[in-house]
């Protein structure tokens, strides 16, 4: 059984019902607990430790998110309009990267198959066809207006 929200209101709106699943599946109380202020090292570089300092082991990383944009519904409420201009605004923020934050933008559409089998297998990419997003209308565009971007440093 799956529970997903169509917008971040809905997460106030029916906390009775998130409440106790969020608390059990991530050991999380969101009526005593808060999440804690983004903190993503601005200004202390220099203080994480170096985990492979000679190369030898660490081959590549990669940081994996999904989020929604501010002023959009979550996935089951978005239109095939909204996923155009959202793709068009994350395209856009994500060009203008660089150094180490610069990647590659892959639009799925027209993705040749052995790279989308290659992103699947690296697990950079969900397999097409998931049931239980599916059921909560979050891949009604796919592949049209869903894209991928890889900002791996290898």
């Amino acid at each position: 059984m799956g529970v997903y929200a169509p917008d971040a209101e809905s997460y106030k709106l029916f906390a009775p019902l998130f409440n106790p699943i969020i608390q059990e599946y991530h050991g999380f109380n969101p009526k005593t607990q808060h999440q804690p202020a983004v903190d993503l090292g601005e200004g202390r570089e220099n203080e994480f430790e170096e985990l492979d300092p000679t190369g030898e082991f660490i081959k590549s990383t990669r940081i994996r998110c999904g989020r929604a944009l501010k002023g959009y519904p979550f996935n089951p409420l978005l239109t095939g309009d909204d996923y155009q201009i959202m793709q068009a605004k994350v395209k856009l923020g994500l060009g203008a990267m660089e150094g180490d934050l610069k990647g590659k933008y892959y639009p799925l559409e027209g993705m040749s198959p052995d790279v989308q089998k290659q992103l699947i297998d690296d697990h950079f990419l969900f397999k097409e066809g998931d049931r239980h997003l599916q059921a909560a209308k979050a891949c009604n565009y796919w592949p049209k207006v869903c894209y991928f971007v890889d900002n791996v440093s290898e």
